[in-house]
């Protein structure tokens, strides 16, 4: 294991690693524990008590965190004609078609969410490796492959994140920065728990939420009570 330096031992100090705490009280913990000098973004771990390898038991979703990830994303869109215009005007940052997949072919990755109409999967299709790997490829289900591309933008850019189950049978994603006030963190939390309680799958047995935790980039995680949230 390797040796955490004197900052994060530190702040290991404020936090009783055996104590399932009140959100609020562990959210004000984790912001105090932030201490680099970038402003550190809080994730959420959340144990799922589902079977990672069983199709029926996949946990995938997306949701709008009311105060936003406090990272601006960067949104290309797959369109032409009216949907193009649509997308430009709904603040898009790249739009384009067949000249935007031949940048990428190129090379090119200035993006961090991709939204696709359905007239263009069969194009975007051919990017599959690239943009799969890097796991950026549109989906229906992410809700990037739609025909309401003025949503889709917008959602992104007001903080719309996708959360997807991992083989340990986890769920990572961001809740906010450490410069956010804890009560806006907290806010994004709940949103992010309701999300997938709405998520559980049918073939979900037992305990459904198992465990959460929340960090910051470079701070000890806090563990939290899940009574609320059941």
């Amino acid at each position: 294991m390797p040796k955490h330096g004197k900052k994060y031992q530190e702040a290991a100090k404020l936090i009783d690693s055996e104590k399932l705490y009140e959100s609020q009280e562990a959210v004000e913990l984790v912001k105090k524990a932030a201490t680099a000098k970038f402003d550190e973004t809080i994730e959420a771990a959340v144990r799922l008590g589902v079977d990672p390898k069983k199709q029926d038991q996949a946990v995938r979703g997306v949701v709008v965190l009311p105060h936003g990830t406090g990272k601006t994303r960067r949104v290309l869109v797959f369109a032409k004609g009216d949907k193009a215009k649509e997308a430009e005007a709904a603040g898009a940052d790249y739009v384009g078609d067949q000249d935007m997949i031949n940048k990428i072919q190129q090379g090119w990755f200035e993006f961090d969410v991709c939204v696709a109409t359905p007239d263009m999967m069969s194009e975007v299709g051919k990017l599959g490796r690239i943009l799969g790997g890097k796991g950026l490829m549109p989906n229906p289900k992410a809700g990037t492959v739609t025909t309401d591309v003025t949503k889709a933008v917008q959602e992104i850019k007001a903080g719309k994140i996708e959360y997807r189950l991992d083989k340990a049978g986890q769920i990572h994603a961001p809740i906010g920065k450490a410069s956010f006030d804890a009560d806006k963190l907290n806010e994004n939390l709940k949103a992010l728990m309701d999300a997938l309680n709405r998520s559980k799958p049918a073939a979900a047995k037992g305990v459904y939420l198992k465990g959460l935790a929340i960090s910051s980039t470079m701070g000890p995680s806090v563990r939290i009570n899940l009574q609320s949230y059941r």
